[in-house]
């Protein structure tokens, strides 16, 4: 009997349980949730997820609808492939998908989701959207940087013209681009450049091995986010892999910022001794963040800093780059369009100089090719995941607190409802305003949009400009470029592109120009000052060459209270033989090919080759000589 009561009990507490899971759930998960495909227990819709994730999704959405219930694991995902969707979202439901879901990779490579990529919303990441927009990304910021696009393009046009002229030389641009963007992301935040044959110090190559790691780990799919359970094992090993290279990236940028301290300190000090310090110095965005942290301390700290650099680096240089290597593909799969750029270019800017960013603006056409670039091939075909904060409706439908929303930008812009010809490399559409609204969306939308978009198109702009002003392209082969897309957040080219490119006839003056002599070497820290860094051009001292030594523009003795004390003896020696040389003889090089201009190994820089000349007496010095 007693036996019997207590069964009794125990099936009534198992039916109780039962029932309550199962009213919480339903409370939870009301009818009108999205559509959804079937489940499997566990795992919810990860079977389904197959590479490329864009394209598994789009075809879910066709199936099931522009907004898609899925389960991955234990996370609830809302898929949306619509612009009303989109605009509904980030319009009146904007602060309540303002969050961002919680990962390994935002908790290791983003000091603990605190970028501005990663963080919650709430006051931490206000107050790095207004450092982002207002110092960092403002119009003025971004301008002030433009002679490092101009002469980080110039350098990548200087090696094109180098290696074109090789017979059928072949032009690597996926690693080109890729290096150009990094180069001018990590001047503007650092005032350093790691990537080119001349640099080959050891910073540049811990750098490189840092990026190499990151692209790694950012392609690899992750189960740990969806079964958190699997993080006490680590089950793919990859969070271990994480926390390795977030204290080899956390050394390095932290060594970044004591050097800038450093020197802002031996600035400091100079100012107290002489009053003027290193007022030149162009300031790096850590020097802005170093400048801001002293006034607030509290919330621009080392780890703040280092998290804005982390982030503006990685999505600054990587986005830019696809674009650049996905435009460039489609021009060459259609010369027809690359010749109508080459047209306007050639009307509006012509060859008397090459074309710079205002000249970018005017360029309507080149504009038109770059935006049905993003369309066809989004920086981001999945937009950063975001967080619902609370229970919410989307055209009526309920979405649960804490669903992942993931906005399918690649499906919305291949929409056949939406564009005419969608899979087609249209430029022309965008004559017509066809990508108005919440159709075209390379940077998001709301509050959350991406804050570097605008320098973004610019280096994007200025670096296709000029490789269509300057060059004539083809393909390698006569079959066309393959576009199958990579892994990875950014949607690489599975395969890298090559080229091969000559320089425009109207265009082989300008580019040799370029080439006449390294007055000052590439590799050293900071040559922004100077307007063109290559070129023998006497001209430029006419009325600067105090300021140009003392602003540190133009150093041959060094600096300080080290340099070289026989300087003013050099220059006399220098300067009278020089002078007398061309006062009393007429020169001529031996050839008619230029001097070899290579340097030679050595302290002091010597000729590679030794120098011969043929000479003559000038007639109006004959008889002073003899």
């Amino acid at each position: 009997m007693e036996v019997s009561h207590w069964f009794n009990f125990a099936a009534l507490f198992f039916f109780f349980v039962l029932a309550s899971k199962l009213i919480i759930y339903k409370l939870r998960n009301p009818k009108n949730l999205p559509p959804s495909p079937p489940s499997r227990p566990i795992i919810g819709h990860l079977h389904l997820l197959k590479q490329p994730i864009h394209r598994t999704l789009c075809e879910l959405s066709k199936k099931y609808g522009d907004i898609l219930f899925l389960r991955f694991g234990t996370r609830k995902v809302l898929v949306i492939s619509s612009p009303s969707a989109v605009e509904e979202c980030f319009t009146r439901k904007d602060v309540i998908f303002a969050n961002r879901p919680r990962t390994l990779a935002g908790k290791h490579l983003n000091y603990n989701s605190t970028t501005m990529g990663f963080s919650s919303y709430g006051e931490h990441w206000r107050n790095l959207r207004r450092l982002t927009t207002i110092e960092l990304f403002s119009a003025s910021r971004v301008a002030s940087f433009s002679d490092i696009r101009k002469e980080e393009v110039q350098l990548l046009l200087k090696q094109l013209f180098r290696d074109s002229s090789k017979q059928q030389a072949k032009a690597g641009l996926t690693a080109s681009f890729m290096e150009l963007t990094f180069n001018v992301m990590m001047r503007m935040i650092a005032g350093k450049r790691y990537y080119g044959k001349e640099v080959v110090d050891e910073e540049a190559r811990q750098f490189h091995n840092i990026i190499k790691e990151m692209e790694a780990l950012r392609g690899s799919s992750n189960m740990n986010d969806f079964f958190p359970v699997l993080q006490w094992i680590d089950f793919q090993g990859l969070e271990k892999r994480m926390m390795g290279l977030k204290k080899k990236m956390d050394k390095f940028l932290q060594d970044l910022i004591e050097e800038h301290q450093k020197v802002r300190s031996q600035s400091s000090q100079s100012t107290k001794i002489t009053g003027l310090g290193n007022q030149k110095r162009n300031m790096t965005l850590i020097d802005v963040m170093l400048s801001l942290k002293e006034t607030e301390p509290e919330f621009y700290t080392d780890q703040t800093i280092k998290g804005v650099i982390m982030s503006t680096l990685t999505a600054g240089s990587q986005t830019s780059a696809a674009t650049l290597e996905w435009a460039m593909s489609l021009l060459l799969n259609n010369p027809e369009k690359m010749q109508k750029a080459s047209e306007e270019i050639d009307a509006i800017v012509g060859a008397e100089h090459i074309l710079d960013e205002v000249d970018v603006t005017k360029l309507s056409y080149l504009q038109n090719i770059i935006n049905e670039t993003f369309r066809l091939f989004p920086p981001a075909p999945l937009l950063l995941p975001h967080e619902s904060s609370e229970d919410c409706t989307i055209s009526g439908l309920h979405v649960p607190r804490g669903t992942m929303l993931l906005v399918n930008t690649w499906s919305i812009h291949r929409d056949t409802k939406l564009w005419v010809e969608p899979t087609k490399f249209m430029p022309e559409r965008f004559e017509g305003g066809e990508g108005e609204g919440y159709r075209l969306l390379p940077f998001g939308a709301g509050r959350r949009a991406c804050p570097g978009a605008g320098l973004a198109k610019r280096i994007i702009g200025l670096t296709l400009g000029v490789l269509i002003q300057c060059f004539e392209w083809d393909r390698v082969s006569k079959e066309e470029i393959n576009l199958t897309e990579g892994t990875g957040l950014t949607m690489p080219k599975a395969e890298p592109l090559e080229a091969v490119c000559r320089p425009r006839q109207s265009m082989v003056n300008l580019l040799s120009s370029m080439s006449l002599l390294i007055r000052l070497h590439i590799n050293f820290e900071d040559f922004a000052s100077n307007s063109i860094a290559e070129g023998l051009i006497p001209p430029c001292y006419k009325t600067s060459l105090h300021r140009a030594i003392e602003c540190l523009e133009l150093i041959p003795f060094g600096v300080g209270r080290r340099s070289c004390p026989l300087a003013g003896l050099a220059n006399r020696v220098v300067g009278l033989a020089l002078a007398s040389l061309i006062q009393c003889f007429e020169w001529e090089r031996i050839r008619e090919d230029e001097v070899d201009m290579s340097e030679g190994s050595g302290i002091t820089m010597l000729k590679a080759k030794p120098l011969k000349a043929m000479f003559e007496a000038r007639m109006s010095m004959i008889d002073v000589l003899a």
